[in-house]
């Protein structure tokens, strides 16, 4: 069984993430990791990656009022948070808004106050704790090894073959915090001293914005992992595995989100409209909705979410975005493809709706 916890009527910049955390921890998952919640997602001490949307400004990148709120919460651990919070993306280094690939100090922003980019979100808090950014672009085009091998360089870790099933060469970063904290995103938090990984130390929350795609059809979390890997250095493998699975790979060999929290305040409903999502391109949601299964959560958002209101702004064709449709190059058919390879890991990710439990409910 998949559960989706769902708060409808938030702006990000309100108590949104609070009633999401109240509404989860009522309905047996726990935000904090404590004593009195062993199961718990988030401990007081743990490195924490905030994957969000950067490759775009305006509102095709992650709402900045929903990472600040998010932030506060992580900080605000019953335990005392002595632990790390590292908000990050890869844009590619191409294409974005700028041509550029990402940014996370956009001018144009996605909040209530649109001069608001995340770099400002984690100034307000880097005084008080470890926040930071990390812009993966900066490396994308930088090959190394592991840490394990004494390779202490930023970069990304490459596959040297290429998946059979979908075609993607795998990667992904390892890099040194601004606070000297040594990360590999597949094997966790790495011990200079000791030479070993912490792999449960490492938590990643996947937050992207849901909005339509003009090659894959949505955008959502398991799209969202384009922004681990390095697509320059796999000679483009990356996306262009989209559309067969290759992000279900990605995920079941590097790392799974610990937790994904879909950011469907604005949205952009638009068929093969995205991923840049301009202002008046966008519409109005105001939904925020978690998962610990990345496959259920996207194809029930766009279900749910996208299909209605791409049709309630006169869209009839909404067959690219239908995560039903079995057409090749349509939303359905690579989820499926996707899920396919997470469940061949082992991973118990579904679409079927009978599996899906979903709690929602109004702020008010």
């Amino acid at each position: 069984i998949s559960n989706i916890f769902v708060i409808q009527n938030t702006t990000g910049d309100d108590e949104g993430v609070d009633k999401l955390i109240e509404l989860m921890d009522r309905n047996g998952l726990s935000f904090y990791k404590t004593d009195n919640a062993p199961n718990g997602i988030i401990s007081h001490d743990d490195v924490i990656l905030i994957k969000v949307n950067s490759q775009w400004d305006q509102r095709g990148g992650t709402n900045t009022d929903l990472v600040r709120s998010l932030i506060q919460k992580i900080t605000e651990h019953p335990d005392g948070f002595n632990g790390e919070i590292i908000v990050c993306d890869n844009g590619q280094d191409q294409f974005g808004s700028g041509m550029t690939g990402g940014s996370l100090d956009w001018k144009y922003n996605n909040a209530e106050d649109k001069s608001q980019s995340m770099q400002k979100v984690v100034d307000k808090f880097s005084s008080k704790y470890k926040v930071s950014t990390f812009l993966w672009d900066d490396i994308t085009e930088k090959k190394v090894k592991e840490y394990s091998s004494d390779d202490y360089n930023d970069g990304y870790i490459v596959y040297d073959y290429r998946d059979k099933t979908t075609g993607i060469i795998v990667s992904y970063p390892k890099f040194k915090t601004k606070y000297g904290t040594y990360i590999s995103f597949k094997y966790g938090v790495w011990n200079q001293d000791k030479k070993e990984y912490n792999n449960e130390k490492l938590k990643v929350i996947n937050l992207p914005v849901l909005k339509t795609h003009g090659i894959y059809g949505v955008t959502g979390s398991v799209k969202h992992y384009m922004g681990i890997v390095s697509d320059k250095l796999t000679g483009h493998t990356a996306h262009n595995s989209v559309g067969s699975g290759g992000m279900g790979v990605q995920i079941a060999e590097t790392r799974a989100p610990t937790i994904n929290i879909l950011d469907a305040i604005w949205v952009n409903a638009i068929p093969r409209g995205g991923p840049s999502t301009s202002y008046n391109k966008a519409t109005e949601i105001k939904i925020i909705a978690l998962s610990t299964d990345p496959i259920a959560l996207d194809y029930w958002s766009a279900k749910y979410i996208l299909i209605p209101k791409s049709k309630s702004i006169g869209y009839s064709d909404v067959k690219s975005i239908d995560p039903d449709s079995n057409d090749s190059g349509s939303f359905g058919y690579w989820l499926l493809l996707s899920k396919e390879a997470l469940n061949k890991a082992g991973f118990n990710y579904t679409v079927d709706m009978d599996q899906i439990n979903v709690y929602s409910e109004y702020l008010n």
